[in-house]
């Protein structure tokens, strides 16, 4: 089967373990304190008027951040809980054996705030940081881009700083190591800890990626509007979060389309030097588990076509 046959899987990265979500499911695999490999377990549910949505250029982009928020914090909070307690008899949780709060609006409302807590966040400190540096970069036109430094700026400081914490290492690790199977599989080449190790922990599709375009768009898109008064500024910046969402995730789609391509694979070599800092090197154990992990959801995959072929041919 060749590389444009596959489907496209996705992942992340959680504590002491990876999640990675396909057409119909959904597998977290984690590493316990007793070195026993759990799992975790949600079918993808496909919501008839999101699925539309998700085709629409643009729009698919929020979509997918939002969907992808809700359903990260839920194997996100699945990796804390299960850490530290007692492992089950079968090693495998499903949705309806976590905690309500797991379960239900919670979680994933937290995710989605949250994300939007650090949009609110960088968008409005560059803003303000700007502002001080007018008598200096008056014009508009240099306004727009102190600001987009500065947002760069505190985006570097910030990725940086939490990834010298000792928990958020393993998980940048772990973020490698699911790059790393990511670009085994797409390379046609066995899952095994000596094959994944050898491939690179960058890759084009990468969340980093489109944090970084976000900066970068955002750049473009606020030089159509002006940056005076102040509180018109906040309030553009504000209402343009979900248009800067929308363009640099196509942005991120083109360039993975384009990245095999000589010369246009470069416009994708910024995302993939952020990821500098936030993927670490996996060690073995860690690329085991994401191994693991994505080995599983294969087989819940495959499981899940073969019935539904069944079904076709009653």
């Amino acid at each position: 089967m060749s590389n444009k046959q596959k489907p496209v899987y996705g992942g992340q990265a959680v504590v002491e373990g990876v999640m990675f979500g396909g057409k119909h499911h959904y597998v977290t695999a984690v590493r316990r304190k007793d070195q026993s490999i759990e799992y975790f377990h949600l079918p993808r549910k496909v919501d008839p008027t999101l699925a539309k949505l998700k085709k629409t250029p643009f729009l698919r982009g929020i979509i997918s951040i939002i969907e992808a928020s809700a359903n990260g914090s839920k194997h996100l909070n699945f990796s804390t809980e299960r850490f530290d307690v007692e492992p089950s008899e079968d090693h495998t949780i499903k949705e309806k054996e976590v905690s309500k709060l797991t379960m239900y609006l919670g979680v994933a409302a937290i995710g989605v705030i949250s994300f939007l807590f650090g949009k609110f966040v960088f968008t409005l400190v560059p803003i303000f940081l700007a502002v001080l540096t007018k008598p200096i970069f008056p014009t508009d036109f240099e306004q727009v881009l102190v600001e987009g430094f500065f947002k760069l700026l505190l985006l570097l400081a910030y990725i940086y700083f939490v990834s010298l914490t000792p928990l958020i290492k393993r998980v940048f690790q772990y973020h490698g190591a699911e790059h790393k199977v990511i670009n085994t599989f797409e390379a046609g080449k066995e899952l095994t800890v000596e094959n994944v190790r050898a491939h690179s922990r960058l890759h084009y599709r990468c969340g980093s990626s489109f944090i970084l375009f976000t900066v970068v768009v955002g750049v473009f898109v606020y030089m159509l509007v002006p940056t005076n008064p102040l509180w018109l500024r906040v309030v553009d910046r504000l209402a343009l979060i979900p248009v800067v969402l929308g363009i640099s995730f196509e942005v991120l789609q083109w360039t993975n389309k384009l990245k095999d391509i000589p010369v246009l694979k470069y416009l994708g070599l910024p995302g993939l030097w952020l990821q500098l800092l936030t993927t670490k090197e996996p060690n073995d154990d860690q690329i085991e588990v994401a191994i693991l992990s994505f080995k599983k959801l294969l087989e819940m995959e495959k499981e899940t076509e073969d019935q539904l072929q069944t079904e076709e041919i009653v």
